[in-house]
């Protein structure tokens, strides 16, 4: 791998903002699934129907915006001077994190015996939630190394602790990866997307290819008859290239807009990329249905083509138009994705370790309930100025 010379190297303020954003909704979007008595476009679609909602579209776009980064995180560490052995153990290192995150949060949620655990399961939950910050907080150089490492394995044999106490509902010793979890989706998209873009070389045209194959890896997968389907190795991987599809899409963006070229007003290739996801999902959709919890071609091709028109926009206004200043509010949650994705899980768990409600029943419904939503969306938000202040910034 090389560093890509022609790729633009200043800061990219509306990938920040999309980043931000995505975030944003989906605290709003997590914290709505409890409410009742709301509209279904404010929902998750049902897995047997052929539809889907803003809400759909959210877990796609935090993948989509991982693409649009990895162009960018190669060349830094090229431009560093990092070997090819500290790239990959970098990548293996964050792919392992998210895998293992994602795995105990699915866990902390369901296929627990509350009868045969010997602690209670939220206070396992709970720290199911805590313990990332401790292994994968990113240390300020005032920190001593000591307490650095009292910190950092700490935690890590809390994990191994968490581990032995979790008892499934079968009465089986351990925490099983029943499904990855939506950090370790994106952690195994992740790695997929990574390995073909590091021998690809990062070539435009490779990774149109890995695009299309996994696409057509996924209507394999969904096909009926299909011999190759019933192997074991082949539907995971085939599955796992669903969400990678989408990552894909998201480099492939960055390097139509960053690639050789200075920033245009108007870039048909963006343009054309989109339309093509959209005319794409549109010819698969009779065929195997618009759905997020089936991870359908389409439901993928629709929602890069969403976020292909959201981003356009974004760059349009603030980096072409240079008006930036309305995104600061989002800034906090861009510089600290990861953590304030697993923030609510820890206070939840926590008010239930306790036996505390933060809200009256009155907000668990309705419109009510939707105002809170935002309102928490927004405390989430603030809380992150607060920890970036204070240091505490996870990262894998």
């Amino acid at each position: 791998m090389i560093v890509k010379e022609n790729l633009y190297n200043k800061r990219i303020i509306s990938i920040d903002a999309f980043r931000g954003i995505t975030i944003f909704v989906m605290i709003f979007v997590n914290e709505l699934a409890g409410v009742a008595n709301i509209p279904q476009w404010m929902k998750h679609m049902p897995a047997d129907a052929d539809a889907m909602t803003f809400v759909d579209v959210v877990f796609p776009a935090f993948l989509f915006i991982v693409g649009m980064s990895i162009p960018f995180a190669f060349n830094a560490r090229l431009i560093k001077g990092d070997s090819d052995y500290t790239i990959w153990q970098h990548t293996l290192k964050r792919t392992l994190a998210l895998i293992i995150m994602g795995v105990y949060m699915v866990n902390a949620s369901e296929g627990y015996s509350e009868y045969l655990m010997i602690i209670d399961p939220v206070v396992w939950a709970f720290f199911a939630y805590l313990l990332p910050i401790p292994v994968w907080n990113k240390y300020d150089e005032s920190v001593p190394e000591t307490v650095k490492n009292i910190l950092k394995y700490g935690g890590i044999l809390g994990f191994v602790a968490l581990y032995f106490l979790y008892v499934q509902d079968n009465g089986n010793i351990g925490t099983p990866p029943r499904w990855w979890g939506i950090l370790g989706l994106i952690g195994w998209a992740y790695l997929l997307t990574v390995v073909f873009y590091w021998f690809a070389k990062g070539n435009l045209i490779a990774m149109f290819a890995f695009f299309f194959i996994c696409v057509i890896a996924n209507c394999i997968n969904l096909t009926e008859g299909v011999a190759i389907k019933d192997f074991y190795i082949f539907s995971f991987v085939a599955g796992h290239m669903t969400h990678a599809s989408i990552v894909s899409a998201g480099v492939i963006l960055s390097l139509l807009f960053f690639e050789g070229e200075a920033l245009k007003t108007v870039n048909l290739k963006a343009i054309g990329f989109g339309i093509l996801l959209f005319v794409m999902g549109y010819l698969l959709r009779p065929y195997y249905e618009v759905s997020k919890i089936r991870g359908t071609p389409s439901w993928g091709l629709y929602s890069t083509a969403i976020c292909t028109a959201l981003y356009y926009f974004l760059f349009w206004l603030m980096e072409i138009k240079k008006q930036t200043k309305w995104s600061e509010f989002f800034m906090p949650a861009a510089a600290n994705p990861l953590l304030i994705y697993i923030l609510p899980g820890i206070i939840i768990y926590f008010n239930l370790s306790v036996g505390i409600s933060i809200i009256p029943d009155y907000f668990n419904s309705g419109i009510p309930g939707i105002i809170w939503c935002l309102v928490f969306s927004t405390i989430m938000l603030l809380m992150m100025k607060v920890f970036n202040k204070l240091k505490i910034r996870l990262h894998l």
